[in-house]
């Protein structure tokens, strides 16, 4: 299980750095732009949906084996959520961040046990402690979405920013401009001639 994690993180890692996964990013961000700069959409997206089964198919496989046994009852809404939220969580397109969500939103429930059995037993056992527990993992999320949009390590921006306090420009052009004159329209000596539009 260790060494499918390990290679996974390798295959992942890899991806992402390559042409493909550039291309893939590209998509993301703006489908019309990577088009109109040569990138083949609708092969990437049928890459990235063949990648996706291939991971998801494997890893099904071990969660058989390693269960012994698999009902539909093991992939309910509320996995597809959790699995969701990890990513989101934790950083869309940035490695390191993924696993950060899924090691916190994995802990969390059971950290959370602790703090639902007391309020439970405060309210003489009329709410429930997984309710508690679904509802507080719900108000964490929201928390964390509102202060961190981008999620707790987000993927690192490239390039800098072009913006220019228009103050600093407007202070550079005084200040190395006030010697220079205007140009002006007037042609010297021209006032003396009569204007003549023959030759």
């Amino acid at each position: 299980f260790l060494a499918f994690v390990i290679a996974t993180l390798i295959i992942s890692n890899r991806l992402q750095k390559s042409r493909i996964g550039r291309g893939w990013m590209a998509i993301r961000e703006d489908e019309i732009a990577a088009k109109a700069m040569g990138i083949n959409t609708r092969n990437m997206k049928l890459l990235a949906f063949g990648m996706g089964a291939s991971f998801g198919g494997v890893s099904g496989a071990m969660f058989a084996s390693f269960q012994s046994a698999i009902t539909p009852e093991s992939f309910n809404l509320m996995e597809s959520v959790m699995i969701v939220a990890m990513v989101v969580l934790g950083g869309i397109g940035h490695l390191p961040g993924v696993i950060l969500g899924a090691v916190l939103l994995s802990t969390l429930p059971e950290v959370l046990r602790y703090v639902a059995g007391p309020l439970q037993s405060m309210t003489d056992g009329r709410l429930d402690a997984s309710i508690l527990r679904q509802l507080f993992i719900a108000l964490a999320m929201i928390i964390i979405m509102l202060v961190r949009p981008r999620g707790l390590w987000p993927s690192p921006e490239h390039g800098k920013s072009l913006a220019t306090a228009p103050n600093a420009i407007d202070g550079s052009i005084q200040q190395h401009g006030s010697g220079i004159e205007a140009p002006s329209d007037e042609v010297p000596g021209g006032a003396a001639r009569p204007m003549s539009i023959n030759p």
